[in-house]
């Protein structure tokens, strides 16, 4: 995706920021060309990594993970103030990457899904078959057969037709079956594939789901060996099977997807996973500035500088054992945010700072902005608030100048107490609709007009008190 592209879609669902959304696309765009690089300067290309600066709710995080949308990669967002150095109590730095692989590893597994979905559906439909009518297996042996049948004997009703199944084996020759059998089969096969057996009871097996159920409490940094022994223990206990009775078209997802686990290739999707972190992983590293600290400090700031060692070796590349195998850190993009109000970027190590060589500053938003976000995204606040009453079968409508009401009292608001941003229109609109909401049952059928006279009606007086604000705004 070209840079402008990459700008144009960011611009879909973020307002203004301009500055950051080229960074980062410049950013993505770099990472495909070095995948492009043919011989051993390629290994030597790095990400730029990031820091956006700016105050809360104008649009950081919304950057970065539709950024991971965009390009389908692995994205994790952590807050840097949850992880402390080594000897504290707090989450343990490597399990940013071990997150991020395990975001990887779903997203490949979705990818490897799609293309054994087909051949799934097939060995599926087989399966149903047989249970439909026992002993008109296709195959004289099934290595993804089902081996329950519903009833010895089974009556089913097709027009003015009733067939009988026996007891035939499954595993029986189908050219030795009687041609009348075949025939059924593929009355079966049709009326199955136009869903007028969805609703026939089927008994399946299928396999119980087993998960170890423990706590593991021990030293700083234990959270992977703690995952590596619940799976030991799981594959300890030996998988059960349950035979349950559900509709077909119920048994013919369950089927479908331990037919898809079957044919699956869980080694090669580990590989998979592990090659798209270390070449399109995105990390983004909030509250960034929670951990500058200009001059030491004692008691439980001690750790502060000690999670920027901690995280250097990450960002500068590192490797990190996973349980899909060692993953590499070079060339994970990282992208690093903070309001900086009471510190600025310069209090971070110099060692730190020179591995975020961009740095974007993000502006503060102002009511025409505020106009604009209630209005051109495409998942804008006010679009998913007609689309939430119209399940109750009322129209909303919002006049211009009731847009225009609302985002002049959020930067009121956002001036006279906390500058949240754009977050502030969460709160405001929920005010704004409360009551409707709660007696939208008795609008059903009705359209329901939101001027700038009720949005005043509704906040007016809470917007004018200063106090009030604070607390319910």
């Amino acid at each position: 995706m070209l840079p402008p592209q990459t700008v144009a879609e960011l611009d879909r669902y973020i307002i203004a920021q301009d500055d950051a959304k080229r960074a980062v696309a410049i950013a993505l765009r770099n990472r495909w060309r070095r995948l492009q690089v043919q011989g051993e300067i390629r290994e030597e290309i790095t990400p730029k990594n990031i820091i956006m600066i700016g105050p809360t709710g104008v649009g950081k995080t919304e950057i970065s993970r539709r950024l991971a949308k965009l390009v389908n990669a692995p994205f994790v967002k952590v807050e840097a103030s949850k992880f402390t150095e080594v000897g504290y109590v707090g989450r343990d730095i490597d399990s940013i990457i071990r997150d991020l692989i395990e975001s990887a590893y779903t997203l490949v597994k979705e990818e490897e899904r799609i293309k054994v979905k087909e051949q799934a559906e097939q060995i599926a439909e087989e399966q149903l078959l047989t249970l439909l009518l026992p002993g008109s297996s296709r195959k004289k042996e099934r290595p993804h057969r089902n081996p329950v049948s519903p009833y010895s004997t089974e009556e089913w009703s097709m027009g003015d037709t009733i067939i009988l199944g026996d007891n035939q084996s499954e595993d029986s020759d189908p050219s030795e079956a009687p041609p009348s059998r075949r025939a059924t089969r593929e009355k079966l096969k049709r009326m199955l594939n136009a869903g007028e057996l969805d609703d026939r009871i089927v008994e399946v097996e299928t396999y119980k789901s087993v998960s170890a159920q423990m706590q593991i409490l021990g030293p700083h940094g234990l959270g992977e060996i703690e995952g590596q022994i619940k799976d030991m223990f799981a594959s300890m206990v030996p998988r059960q099977r349950e035979v349950r009775k559900l509709p077909v078209r119920e048994a013919r997802k369950i089927l479908r997807q331990e037919a898809e686990e079957v044919l699956l290739d869980h080694g090669n999707i580990a590989e998979l996973a592990v090659a798209r972190t270390q070449d399109t992983g995105i990390v983004f590293i909030d509250e960034i500035d929670k951990i500058c600290g200009s001059e030491p400090k004692h008691g439980p700031d001690v750790s502060r500088e000690g999670v920027q060692r901690d995280l250097l070796p990450l960002v500068e590349g590192t490797t990190v054992n996973t349980k899909y195998g060692p993953v590499r850190t070079e060339h994970i993009l990282f992208i690093a945010s903070g309001a900086f109000h009471t510190s600025k970027p310069s209090d971070l190590m110099p060692e730190f700072q020179g591995r975020f060589p961009i740095r974007v500053e993000l502006t503060s938003l102002t009511p025409e902005h505020f106009v604009r976000i209630l209005t051109e995204p495409k998942n804008a606040l006010t679009k998913q608030y007609q689309e939430l009453l119209k399940t109750e079968n009322v129209d909303l409508v919002f006049t211009d100048d009731a847009i225009a009401e609302i985002a002049y009292m959020t930067a009121e608001v956002n001036s006279r107490t906390e500058n949240i941003g754009a977050r502030r229109l969460y709160t405001l609109l929920e005010k704004v609709l409360a009551q409707l909401s709660f007696e939208a049952h008795l609008h059903s059928g009705s359209q329901v007009v939101i001027n700038k006279d009720y949005v005043q009606r509704e906040l007016q007086d809470v917007v004018k008190d200063a106090d009030l604000s604070r607390f319910i705004l």
